[in-house]
């Protein structure tokens, strides 16, 4: 075994990798120390069904890369989008450890858990994300003897390892090799389960999170399992993740013509009810009465309020009759002496009085466009804005009609 190969493989493979830093996974409660934990944990299993595991192995078969490897392409993909786009994605995965064609037959224990370190482009396909986790899978298991604490000491700095509180597992079998129990003379060895169950729902879990892909030989089929601690997510959350990667599988795989080369971050993990609430919540259109004039509110306030005070000021008042009579006096200059148009924007100057209602009243009435300018400003001010607007007509009264030359038509409320 060249141990100086495998020594410089991973010195470079995690070269500036924060192995101590958990990935910023959906958590609903905050970290525990070891000795806090419970251990507690809950899974989640979901089948692929017929047609997606069918278009999985055949993209696997078209693209030369196994199933373990599209597999941990896709759980990269997931981690990202899952993330919110964390692009240094180290995870763990335990190999058995017979790298050699004559360990296969030996009894005894190999298995060497590895770290698998992919640094993605958000902007890659997952066509471009697959030939390079093809690529970080076949480097990292020609070197997976390396021992764990030999690749740990490369970083004397690091607390802890927070690469394998991420796993990936692959399994494929079939019925002959799933029995578990095996004969040996006259002794019997029955396999240890893949998960201990303390509960209905319940398992023991060391970990904080690992995704199993299982493929079934015999029906080619394949399913995956979700094992989370409950130390750190509710059963809720596990769920819904584990229907986000379903959903994602099902965008990716699903049909001939699955968006494989679309960037990565452009992948949904939207769910379906999700979307139909987004669209329940952006459907903002409101059915809104029918458009009701200013002054028709008025003319209708004016029939049942006639003698009620409309407008008052200081010692002054008008009631709505009053106030309904001097615009249409106003408003019928405007359209037959003045000859104002509808839409026709109409400037009014006036200090704070009567006639300021009044005016804006009989603007409306005709069928003109209010524009109030300010008292308060410098002449040329004015001037400039009248002619901004392009109004020939200024409404003024007898602290205002001083501010106009005779080259802008301006009307006294007053007179």
């Amino acid at each position: 075994m060249p141990m100086t190969a495998a020594n410089m493989f991973w010195l470079d493979a995690l070269h500036d990798c924060k192995i101590d830093h958990s990935l910023s996974l959906p958590f609903d409660r905050y970290r525990l120390s070891d000795e806090h934990r419970t251990g507690r944990g809950v899974f989640i299993s979901f089948d692929f069904g017929v047609n997606l595991s069918h278009n999985f192995l055949s993209y696997s078969l078209s693209n030369d890369i196994t199933v373990e490897q599209l597999a941990l392409a896709s759980y990269y993909a997931f981690l990202f989008k899952l993330t919110n786009g964390e692009s240094d994605l180290c995870i763990g995965m335990n190999i058995h450890g017979r790298y050699k064609g004559e360990l296969m037959s030996v009894i005894g224990m190999f298995v060497n858990a590895i770290p698998l370190r992919c640094q993605l482009d958000a902007h890659w396909s997952f066509h471009q994300l697959v030939e390079d986790v093809r690529d970080i899978a076949r480097n990292s298991l020609k070197y997976s003897y390396f021992p764990l604490q030999r690749i740990l000491a490369q970083h004397p700095y690091a607390t802890k390892p927070a690469f394998l509180e991420t796993l990936f597992e692959f399994r494929s079998y079939t019925s002959k090799n799933r029995k578990n129990k095996v004969m040996i003379g006259n002794a019997q060895l029955i396999a240890a389960p893949f998960t201990i169950k303390i509960g209905e729902d319940e398992i023991m879990s060391k970990f904080d999170f690992i995704l199993t892909i299982q493929h079934d030989l015999d029906t080619n089929q394949l399913s995956y399992t979700i094992n989370a601690s409950l130390d750190l997510f509710d059963r809720k959350t596990v769920d819904i993740i584990a229907q986000r990667f379903h959903s994602m599988l099902e965008q990716l795989f699903d049909t001939e013509d699955a968006p494989t080369n679309k960037p990565i971050y452009e992948l949904p993990l939207i769910l379906a009810d999700e979307k139909l609430l987004m669209k329940s919540m952006n459907n903002t259109q409101v059915l809104s009465p029918s458009v009701t004039c200013i002054h028709h509110r008025f003319v209708h306030q004016v029939m049942k309020y006639s003698q009620k005070l409309a407008v008052e000021l200081d010692d002054q008042s008008l009631t709505y009759c009053e106030l309904l009579y001097y615009s249409q006096v106003l408003s019928w200059n405007f359209l037959n002496e003045q000859r104002v148009n509808v839409g026709e924007i109409v400037c009014q100057c006036v200090e704070r009085s009567l006639s300021m209602v009044i005016g804006m009243m009989a603007i409306e009435m005709a069928g003109g466009v209010y524009c109030p300018l300010s008292p308060r400003d410098p002449q040329h001010r004015l001037h400039g804005l009248v002619e901004q607007t392009h109004s020939r007509l200024v409404l003024v009264h007898h602290l205002t009609k001083n501010k106009f030359n005779d080259s802008i038509i301006s009307l006294d409320i007053d007179s």
